[in-house]
């Protein structure tokens, strides 16, 4: 009699979660990003967001979140209520790579979210200021090794790709360069420009605009760059085996209801992949991608492994 008392009750509870995804979104959406503004992270998250606006009839508002490396806002995203109103950009670093490289991050990349899509991936560059005296990569690498423990580099902390990827370029050259932690790209470039640091293996999002503008040189991005083409590949410019890309996608807190995370999910897909959000994406040298959250799920989970593997070929230990 129990059981049979319940079933009224389990029938309201199975109803309930598309009925709230049905009056969903009822009141502006935020969007935490984890990363200071004016980085590549927070370029790519402001398109998408008022991409996606429109069409969810509500503003989606920006907030930064930065620190640790990206690890303080994604934890916001993680402890955030699963209502659909507090959404997160994920990216290699927040997510993957974070948890092999850093202590005790707060959330587990893998069950902590629900991931919404990959919006696009994007390539990394090689800047530095224009006081360094190299004009191509090759010319760096041998300044480098004539200057060893001289020649700083930077990064957006110690749990994110861009610094384990730059601990592998330093293997695969052999140059010994010293690093320094940014809370994030913006923060890094005024440094590059007053030479406090000399390089940066930033992504184009943020660099592209300003080596365009000659204050910032460009060595090698790891894959064709379509802001900067000009800019020879890795490969290209005598350093093979250096191909890595850098995604960005949209997550939610874990247990936010599928059917707001599927909708979610369809208004990201459908501008991305549009004319209009295709251009303002391949502007910033992001290809887009569009990726259901199962497929997105799938790229974190191997790219955990994947970054796990590297880090221990390179004897990196989690700080």
């Amino acid at each position: 009699m129990r059981t049979l008392a319940l079933l009224p009750l389990a029938a309201l509870l199975a109803v309930a979660a598309p009925a709230a995804a049905d009056t969903w979104p009822a009141k502006p959406i935020r969007l935490v990003v984890p990363f200071p503004a004016g980085g590549g992270t927070d370029v790519v998250a402001r398109i998408v967001a008022n991409g996606i606006a429109p069409g969810l009839g509500q503003t989606v508002v920006v907030e930064n979140r930065g620190g640790a490396g990206g690890t303080v806002g994604a934890d916001v995203v993680a402890k955030a209520a699963p209502d659909g109103y507090t959404i997160g950009i994920a990216t290699s670093s927040t997510h993957p790579a974070a948890v092999v490289l850093r202590k005790n991050v707060p959330y587990d990349p893998a069950t902590g979210f629900a991931p919404v899509g990959m919006i696009g991936t994007t390539p990394y560059i090689l800047v530095s200021g224009l006081e360094v005296p190299a004009r191509s990569l090759t010319e760096f690498v041998a300044w480098t090794k004539a200057n060893p423990g001289k020649v700083n580099y930077a990064s957006v902390g110690v749990s994110t790709l861009g610094y384990l990827l730059s601990e592998q370029l330093k293997i695969l050259t052999g140059m010994d360069m010293t690093h320094v932690a940014y809370r994030g790209a913006s923060q890094a470039y005024p440094d590059l420009i007053s030479n406090s640091v000399q390089a940066f293996l930033d992504n184009p999002t943020g660099s592209a605009g300003l080596v365009r503008d000659g204050k910032l040189r460009a060595y090698a991005v790891t894959a064709k760059s379509t802001a900067l083409p000009q800019v020879p590949t890795f490969a290209e410019a005598g350093v093979a085996g250096f191909d890595t890309t850098f995604w960005y996608g949209y997550v939610a807190p874990a247990g936010t209801p599928p059917a707001i995370v599927e909708r979610l999910s369809k208004a990201v897909r459908e501008f991305v992949l549009s004319p209009a959000g295709r251009a303002e994406l391949e502007a910033k040298d992001v290809t887009p991608v569009g990726s259901t959250p199962a497929e997105f799920a799938a790229t974190i989970r191997s790219d955990l492994a994947r970054w796990k593997g590297l880090a221990d070929r390179l004897g990196i230990q989690p700080e």
